[in-house]
């Protein structure tokens, strides 16, 4: 007895280590994005935060993603590409505005004083929502074909809690790596001093490398899946140019064909996020409003080196 179920454990963590291998590139975007939901408050609750939008992603993935994914493909499987469609453009939108704000395009009011956490975190696990439907989704579709539901359900939760400890156990250690090059600078040993030293001194460029990356992997992630999604419901052109465009560079190697899709769908979802800035600054203008596009995170902008 003991034997079979270790043997059904071990095909359940294998499937869910080979499903999840195909998302790791969206994994690293989640990684990439959440740091700057953390930048800018109080040092003793940067862990805390990190911890609830922890939860806040397990409960996105457990509660919605995995229950909705699992009965739309079985009931509805043509709803999941126009989930998936709005859930890019907002993706794409998010990240448009904080390229605006580089620019020094400001919408709505800078936050002044501390943070507002619940607004901090309500942004973070909304992003991580879409991010996090991604990833479970391309994992579903790596499945093999056969399996019944319950086996299905055992490897989306394993990778559910895989993917969940991975980018906040990163994001974790991102956010407190500079009190541990604090501590090293205190340390009497010279060597681990100046480490130390050079990683307090680093860390604000790091950050904001970050930042621009988490950006920058909204706009890829979200153009990518608006450009794949339309030709599943039935309007083809903007992915066949993709892969048109990956055909022809295809003898240059997976790499270059690589960062040459990346570079389109981040323009693409540039394009249409500023399309959607737009749309609603102008329908607030109508109205005489000014909307407030921030949800409590740092932009890029506002980290300073």
């Amino acid at each position: 007895m003991s034997v079979g179920l270790l043997a059904v454990v071990d095909d359940i963590l294998s499937a869910a280590m080979k499903a999840s291998a195909k998302a790791a590139g969206v994994v690293i975007d989640d990684a990439a994005v959440t740091p700057q939901y953390v930048q800018g408050i109080t040092p003793a609750r940067e862990l805390p935060v990190v911890g609830k939008i922890a939860l806040g992603s397990l409960a996105n993935k457990f509660l919605i993603i995995i229950p909705a994914a699992l009965l739309l493909t079985a009931f509805a499987p043509w709803v999941l590409p126009y989930l998936l469609i709005l859930g890019g453009t907002y993706l794409c939108f998010e990240g448009a505005e904080k390229v605006l704000e580089w620019f020094g395009v400001q919408h709505g009011h800078a936050d002044e004083g501390a943070r507002d956490e619940k607004k901090l975190v309500l942004g973070a696990v909304r992003t991580d929502l879409i991010l996090s439907t991604e990833i479970m989704l391309i994992s579903l579709a790596s499945l093999e074909k056969g399996l019944d539901i319950w086996a299905t359900l055992a490897i989306l939760a394993v990778i559910a809690l895989l993917m969940t400890g991975v980018v906040y156990g990163a994001v974790a250690l991102l956010v407190k790596i500079d009190d541990i090059g604090l501590k090293m600078a205190k340390n009497p040993v010279r060597r681990v001093r100046h480490t130390g030293t050079r990683i307090v001194r680093s860390m604000p460029a790091v950050f904001r490398f970050i930042s621009i990356l988490g950006t920058v992997a909204m706009l890829w992630v979200g153009g990518h899946l608006v450009l794949v999604n339309l030709g599943e419901v039935g309007w083809h052109f903007p992915v066949d140019v993709l892969h048109g465009v990956e055909h022809a560079l295809h003898n240059l190697g997976p790499v270059v064909v690589w960062i040459v899709d990346t570079i389109i769908s981040a323009i693409a979802g540039l394009i249409l996020g500023l399309l959607i800035v737009g749309i609603i600054l102008g329908v607030a203008k109508l109205f005489g409003k000014k909307p407030n596009f921030h949800e409590g995170e740092e932009s890029p902008a506002d980290v300073h080196v």
